[in-house]
């Protein structure tokens, strides 16, 4: 093995890491650290930028441009709608301040579930979720990781769910989005339920110790403000003329019920666009009266999907260089040949993969046309593959450099990673970790 290459591999992975926490553009600290891959694993620089890299990029960009143009453009509209907010506040009112934790957790979790943006979700949660805490004294440092848990650890893995990280399997294992069957449900289940008890207990230590609620920042805006200040008529700013919750739910549903059933006829990419599409339309319809505009939200949904394509291209592209150092094949190769069930290996791949680049979708979209040619030559389930390959992209993906958990610990909750990080590894890369090789388990003997 290139030992030198290797050492590269893994400081360029520290390097990314400190770069994005340090609020560096992932774009701009995935090429300087795809540099210094190239250079450490003997490549040829002009080569691994202009060809490797580019080619990472531009490949996942045509792949699924369309599916996270769609997705943006949905949560934008679910969000100008006030859809969003009227869902968040019939979970605020139906559970109370008592379960403040759980019911910012389940308001992130039916969102993001019925194919709303996962940027959308936290910046339409997180003033209910202020709120909340704010009435149950409640340390502020973890709202983040009830917005993270709640978002991209159980929802985008779950059998059914329209999330991208359910949806890359598909064209590489020929299956549909329910692939997985009870285990993938059971798994779902255990990462809901175990990861809701730990951040409760952790909350709770908080409190015991004298952590009380503060907002680390001064509101720019009025609503903020007004909650930071208790006043009475916040609930009233955040809450007044929204749709009625059941319509709201609808185009959440009918993404879902779509997305499934329309994808035993077609392929599952085209079926998640068509969801996503009649999500808009009923969106817009059934809740014109609410919506001021019709194509500004097409036009920012737009901006978002290209910002947020582009992230995450930009990993995929470092990923891509990555793959072209002998020390990653080497990786592979011991991973594949390495004793146990083929299902472990796929599992450990995959979740190193996305560590590595920090992106769940990024990483399956470098990990699985590399793996799943080779397992599915050696007469593997499909569907086992399928759902492992989702469990494992919602682990290590969560390390400090994803783009969801910066972007909602500095930009949405306005924290620091020292303050607010420790609980979303708990719930977010530990939970989902130890279910992944408790599902390589079950499928193994089932």
């Amino acid at each position: 093995m290139d030992f030198i290459g290797l050492i590269g591999l893994i400081v360029s992975l520290g390097l990314l890491i400190y770069l994005t926490m340090k609020g560096i553009n992932i774009i701009i600290a995935a090429i300087i650290t795809s540099v210094l891959v190239a250079v450490t694993g003997g490549l040829n620089l002009q080569t691994a930028l202009m060809e490797d890299y580019m080619s990472g990029f531009t490949d996942y960009f045509a792949s699924w441009f369309l599916v996270f143009l769609l997705g943006a453009i949905f949560g934008k509209f679910m969000q100008d709608t006030k859809s969003a907010e009227s869902i968040a506040q019939w979970i605020k009112s139906t559970l109370g301040t008592k379960r403040a934790v759980f019911a910012v957790v389940a308001a992130a979790a039916i969102m993001t579930y019925g194919g709303v943006s996962l940027f959308v979700v936290g910046f339409a949660v997180y003033p209910i979720a202020v709120s909340l805490f704010r009435a149950a004294d409640l340390p502020h440092r973890f709202i983040p990781a009830a917005l993270v848990f709640g978002s991209i650890s159980f929802t985008m893995t779950a059998p059914g769910s329209p999330e991208i990280q359910n949806i890359i399997p598909t064209e590489h294992f020929g299956t549909t989005p329910a692939a997985g069957g009870f285990i993938g449900v059971v798994s779902a289940l255990i990462i809901m339920v175990t990861g809701a008890i730990w951040i409760g207990k952790m909350v709770r230590k908080a409190v015991q110790n004298g952590e009380r609620f503060s907002l680390p920042y001064t509101p720019d805006d009025e609503t903020a403000a007004a909650l930071e200040k208790g006043e009475p008529e916040a609930e009233k700013m955040i809450g007044k003329t929204l749709p009625n919750v059941v319509v709201s739910f609808l185009p959440l549903v009918s993404v879902i019920v779509l997305l499934n059933v329309l994808s035993q006829f077609i392929n599952p990419t085209a079926a998640l666009l068509l969801a996503l599409t009649f999500g808009i339309v009923l969106a817009c319809t059934t809740m014109n009266s609410f919506l001021q505009q019709f194509w500004e939200p097409m036009a920012i949904g737009t901006q978002n999907a290209l910002i947020a394509l582009a992230n995450t291209c930009a990993v995929v592209g470092f990923g891509s260089v990555a793959a072209q150092v002998s020390s990653f094949q080497s990786i592979v190769d011991g991973l594949v040949s390495m004793p146990g069930p083929p299902l472990l290996s796929l599992a450990i791949g995959v979740t190193l993969i996305c560590g590595i680049t920090g992106s769940a979708s990024g990483g399956l979209g470098i990990a699985l046309p590399i793996l799943a040619p080779i397992y599915l030559s050696q007469g593997v389930d499909p569907g086992a593959m399928h759902r492992i390959s989702s469990l494992a992209s919602g682990g290590m993906d969560s390390l400090p450099h994803n783009g969801y958990v910066v972007t909602t610990v500095r930009v949405i909750c306005g924290e620091s990673h020292r303050r607010a990080y420790k609980p979303i590894f708990f719930v977010s890369v530990i939970v989902p970790t130890v279910v992944l090789f408790l599902a390589v388990l079950l499928y193994s003997i089932f």
